[in-house]
């Protein structure tokens, strides 16, 4: 019973890894060419911001207290030092980091002739997506119905992820 037991547990632990990770994210910028081009990051904004609000009442009346801040950052737009050709995606992740994801045309037999034996990768027309991650991989999933229940995807290489902007207020570590 002992071993069944480790050997579950082996088991889970090298599942949970392996497993990709679902994120809704939004593009900020895209390329699409079939031919060689410099990719740019885009500069992007981050911010942050904190509402409190106080309430005291009594018989008829109610006195409300508030107070708010926002800091914010901005990140500017960076060369990256590779060529690339397809389809050029900018994803702002939900932690403010940049990830840039490529996809080159597939090829799709066809018996067409060498031309006719590739398609365009599928671009979202939308700008929020969900992407799955995994590994050098990131499969973008969206929407192609007016109801929103039947979506398509493309699989993406990561070609780099970014951090995200910091704040004059952020401490090295």
């Amino acid at each position: 019973m002992g071993h069944k037991a480790l050997l579950v547990a082996l088991v889970l632990s090298w599942a949970v890894p392996a497993s990709a990770q679902k994120l809704h994210v939004k593009i900020i910028d895209r390329q699409n060419n079939q031919t060689d081009y410099t990719f740019v990051v885009p500069g992007h904004w981050y911010s942050n911001s904190y509402a409190n609000v106080n309430c005291n009442g009594g018989n008829a009346n109610v006195n409300c207290g508030s107070s708010t801040s926002a800091s914010g950052t901005v990140m500017p737009a960076q060369e990256v030092s590779f060529n690339v050709f397809g389809a050029t995606l900018a994803l702002r992740l939900p932690d403010g980091r940049v990830a840039i994801v490529n996809c080159k045309s597939k090829f799709k037999e066809r018996f067409a002739g060498p031309a006719g034996n590739h398609r365009s990768c599928r671009v979202p027309l939308n700008n929020h997506i969900v992407a799955q991650f995994h590994g050098d991989k990131a499969k973008l999933i969206w929407p192609v119905s007016l109801d929103g229940k039947k979506k398509t995807s493309e699989t993406y290489k990561i070609l780099g992820v970014f951090g995200k902007a910091k704040h004059a207020s952020d401490k090295k570590k």
